[in-house]
């Protein structure tokens, strides 16, 4: 692994940033911008090709990053992921679980128990995995910060989405779990739900969409960085990403 950032200015400037599904879509984008910020980026995902071309925006740019490829549903690849991380860096100071996948939308009656198992191993298990390798490290952070995505099908039922709604709603009692947890730690975690992107999964989702109706991922970027930041205080929240880019506060968060 590479050494961290010594950037200055950025508000996240000198601070270690882990971050899954970093290849492409929202995952590529707050990775960019923490780096634009000052932190050294670690990126991982599956795709080896999507990592390097992000590798390459963040570099061009001033910033510094490494590059993990990793299956976060293959057995031990996250405790690797973790006693490097201790190795390198002997901590992470940000944790963005970004990394998320569709499944197959359809009826629950007629829903294949395989592709269950898939798409709750990543968008839940994985998550589960990762906090209990990433806590410890987060807590030899002076402000670590876990920020976790979400989606509002996980709270409002939606026909049809399947493994998917029902990986987002736990994932919010896990995280929420976590928080309340670990409420008397410096610590801080919250779930962040990034409204409509134009993304591969929100294309998969809806392939009859325009692209251009959905806005980019770089416009929540800065609620990522808010929530990074050692000036963020709360924990334990659901935060609306438009919202909380439009507020400038804190008080951007809504009732699961």
């Amino acid at each position: 692994m590479s050494g961290t950032t010594d950037a200055e200015g950025g508000r996240l400037a000198g601070r270690v940033a882990l971050i899954t599904g970093a290849s492409r879509g929202l995952g590529a984008a707050v990775a960019e911008r923490y780096a634009a910020e000052g932190a050294h980026v670690v990126l991982v995902a599956r795709t080896v090709g999507g990592l390097e071309a992000v590798d390459d925006r963040v570099r061009e740019a001033g910033g510094t990053a490494t590059l993990v490829p990793s299956d976060l549903t293959a057995a031990g690849q996250i405790e690797a992921l973790g006693a490097a991380m201790l190795e390198r860096f002997g901590r992470i100071d940000v944790l963005v679980a970004s990394a998320a996948g569709l499944g197959a939308l359809g009826p629950v009656t007629h829903s294949n128990p395989k592709l269950w198992r898939e798409t709750l191993e990543l968008n839940l298990f994985s998550v589960l995995r990762l906090v209990q390798v990433c806590h410890p490290l987060l807590r030899q952070s002076s402000a670590g910060r876990a920020i976790v995505v979400t989606c509002r099908v996980g709270r409002e039922p939606k026909a049809y989405w399947n493994a998917y709604g029902v990986s987002k709603a736990a994932l919010d009692m896990l995280t929420q779990l976590y928080a309340a947890e670990t409420a008397k730690s410096p610590v801080r975690i919250n779930l962040i739900d990034p409204g409509p992107l134009r993304t591969q999964l929100r294309a998969a989702a809806f392939p009859g969409e325009t692209p251009e109706a959905v806005p980019e991922p770089a416009t929540v970027t800065e609620a990522f960085v808010r929530l990074a930041a050692e000036s963020w205080t709360a924990t334990g929240q659901c935060v609306d990403a438009t919202e909380l880019c439009r507020s400038g506060g804190q008080a951007a968060s809504f009732a699961n």
